[in-house]
């Protein structure tokens, strides 16, 4: 008798999509208490060095922890008023601004006329009906994202309360995993703990190096180009990089328009572009391989998945926390043997696996004259 694909089957498939199923349900409808707890947790790790030295240098873990916190909460709130502080010197030239754009777009809008054998009129009908509708669907997405990110900002206040019992309380979570998985050999459960520490801080401590590497960089090349408030131009773009793939565009282009808007000529602009681009290569080809290493490393094709998924589920928020809980889910697939075989798909695919079809032979060819002659 003839075997049926619903034969087949293996049931641990259907259970381990089903059980996918629920918790992708779950982790949507507790968003609001699932994400202050994640950031937290990242956070936590980040802080962790710190508090461990302050430890050292014989304050009490109490004290420690408090510290850190306070530190790390002075950090951003002196960032976020610089940041803040400059949108607003900015805003305040914004009538002068807005009419060098609106000169600059008539321009363009006279030379796109003479190009396209269109009337100004029709070709701003055209331009006009066109955005409204890329914008209607944008416009949805945009405010999914920001109302997620409204509810974490909501719950903001929990994060730091969080983040000190995370540090303070560290020892108990960690002993927690013990008794949780006591089946499990101790040692095994400790070297899973250690590698996800690992993991996400050398992303983390990397991220923020990365990020202070590129402000100087981008800081640099505006100062060069003349571009007015250029650390600020710097420092923000920087900051985007948190955002994978599409933070260094948005990142580019705001100080693109402003040059676009308060210099004369279109050559800054275009200055400015080619000079992010160029940071851009610096740092996806060599600051981020020599900071980060190979700790991280994850399949990119899944990397890019991931971000957009994680976006779909908790907006803005999910695009941050994407790449990091990637490298510990990653981290946790190697651990348990039943699923080794995910943990291998998120992995950054070796050497060998990205030769040429005629070079795999030539190397299978040389393995088996190898063997020959040694028999």
């Amino acid at each position: 008798m003839k075997n049926t694909i619903k034969d087949n089957i293996n049931p641990g498939i259907v259970s381990n999509l089903l059980l996918l199923v629920i918790i992708v349900f779950i982790l949507h409808t507790l968003q609001s208490v699932i994400i202050p707890i994640l950031f937290s947790i990242i956070i936590s790790v980040l802080l962790y060095p710190l508090c461990r030295r302050l430890e050292n240098l014989r304050m009490t873990r109490l004290s420690a922890s408090l510290t850190s916190l306070v530190l790390a909460v002075l950090v951003v709130l002196g960032l976020g008023y610089l940041l803040v502080s400059q949108t607003i010197n900015i805003g305040n030239n914004a009538a002068d601004i807005f009419s060098k754009i609106q000169g600059v777009a008539s321009k363009l809008l006279d030379w796109a006329s003479d190009q396209f054998n269109m009337s100004s009129y029709e070709l701003g009908s055209e331009i006009k009906t066109r955005l409204s509708d890329s914008m209607s669907d944008m416009g949805s997405y945009l405010t999914t994202a920001l109302g997620s990110l409204g509810n974490s900002l909501s719950s903001a206040i929990l994060v730091p309360i969080m983040i000190f019992f995370f540090l303070y309380y560290r020892d108990f979570f960690r002993e927690f995993f013990f008794r949780a998985f006591s089946s499990t050999p101790k040692e095994i459960i400790e070297e899973g703990l250690g590698r996800i520490y690992e993991v996400l801080k050398s992303y983390l401590v990397g991220l923020v190096t990365v990020m202070g590497i590129v402000a100087v960089l981008n800081t640099i090349g505006l100062y060069i180009l003349g571009i007015e408030y250029a650390w600020f131009f710097g420092i923000l773009a920087a900051l985007l990089t948190i955002f994978p793939y599409i933070g260094i565009f948005v990142g580019s282009m705001i100080p693109a328009l402003f040059a676009l808007a308060t210099k004369d000529s279109l050559w800054y602009a275009t200055g400015v572009i080619i000079w992010f681009q160029v940071v851009q290569m610096l740092e996806g080809n060599f600051i981020t391989p020599n900071i980060v290493g190979g700790k991280a490393s994850l399949n990119p094709l899944v990397s890019l998945l991931s971000f957009f998924l994680g976006g779909m589920l908790f907006g803005l928020a999910g695009m941050i926390l994407a790449l990091p809980l990637l490298a510990m889910l990653k981290v946790i697939f190697d651990i348990i043997p039943q699923t080794q075989a995910y943990g291998f798909l998120l992995s950054e695919p070796e050497r060998s696996y990205l030769r040429s079809h005629r070079k795999k032979k030539k190397s299978a060819q040389e393995e088996e004259e190898k063997n020959t002659s040694g028999k």
